[in-house]
């Protein structure tokens, strides 16, 4: 498996956490390691994975990028 990480924008409180957590958590294929304000890191087994994370971020309400 491949680690990531994700910059997030718009993460500001604990209820911001909670919120992508739980977005992350239910996007297939990915595994949640750590998510603190402005970043997610994460497990993943190829790309398709990463960009199916942002959409679920995007669909909560945060923008994100990959880290490179």
């Amino acid at each position: 498996m491949a680690e990531f990480t994700l910059r997030i924008d718009g993460m500001h409180c604990g209820s911001c956490v909670r919120r992508v957590t739980q977005a992350l958590n239910s996007t297939e294929g990915v595994e949640v390691e750590e998510v603190r304000i402005g970043a997610a890191r994460l497990k993943s087994e190829d790309q398709p994975h990463v960009d199916a994370a942002i959409a679920a971020l995007g669909k909560a309400g945060y923008s994100a990028h990959l880290e490179q």
